[in-house]
């Protein structure tokens, strides 16, 4: 009964809170239209927005590491596991800018996907080829305005959380732009709110973990496959390792 009531709270919470923060963020994004093409200003205060979900349910906390792996002013191809709806609002905390892929059901939520569709985030219908082909081509316009884009490349939720094998999308990019990538691992998302319930019972750790960026050098010589099962390795060695510290 406890849980229920602490998960109806929370969701009253989030639907109350959405309908207000959107109003300050419709205003920032009229303000800074002529000078931010970009919208680096409202992404930042998205981040707050989002990362704001995360800090007030009283069983979750949160731990960032890394941010300082994250040069001022570098375009990055930004990959991460996915074992939550938890991840999104977990990977705000990264309070950098970039854009968002996500997937085209998100957007058509009232206000959270409006401000998505003001922030300039790239919309994807998965097992779409069409939509995936204009995902490549946004993500890449994105890319090429000075923006990084961030990616779960496994395309779904993990039930397990064990990371499955990525896509190639984001790892054709980084071969074609020539740009670095930054892997981020997350952990304990799976157990605070799996798919299709919110777990209420004993205090659990969210791990942001943001990783050494990757040179394009490091990668020049590999095929797309090649640089994707390395980032895989990469992201996976870390959850494991996260997962293995809080036992």
């Amino acid at each position: 009964m406890l849980d229920r009531t602490v998960s109806l709270l929370y969701l009253v919470f989030i639907m109350i809170t959405c309908a207000i923060l959107f109003v300050p963020a419709l205003a920032i994004w009229f303000i800074t239209l002529p000078f931010d093409r970009r919208k680096v200003i409202l992404h930042l205060y998205t981040c707050f927005w989002g990362a704001l979900y995360t800090w007030v349910f009283p069983s979750w906390r949160v731990h960032v590491f890394g941010r300082k792996n994250v040069r001022k002013k570098t375009v990055y191809i930004i990959v991460s596991n996915h074992q939550s709806q938890l991840d999104i609002l977990l990977a705000f905390n990264l309070f950098k800018h970039f854009k968002w892929v996500s997937k085209a059901e998100v957007f058509k939520l009232p206000f959270v996907g409006w401000n998505m569709y003001l922030n300039g985030y790239v919309r994807l219908v998965r097992g779409d080829k069409e939509s995936i082909e204009k995902m490549m081509i946004a993500s890449e316009q994105r890319l090429r305005e000075g923006s990084s884009v961030y990616f779960f490349p496994e395309g779904t939720r993990s039930m397990d959380g064990k990371v499955k094998k990525f896509k190639p999308g984001a790892f054709t990019l980084a071969h074609k732009l020539r740009l670095p990538i930054i892997p981020v691992a997350i952990s304990g998302t799976c157990k605070a709110l799996p798919k299709y319930s919110m777990n209420t019972k004993g205090i659990q750790h969210l791990y942001l973990d943001i990783l050494e960026e990757i040179p394009y050098s490091e990668f020049a010589s590999m095929s797309v496959e090649e640089t994707s099962d390395m980032v895989r390795e990469i992201i996976t060695s870390r959850v494991e390792k996260l997962a293995a510290e809080k036992k």
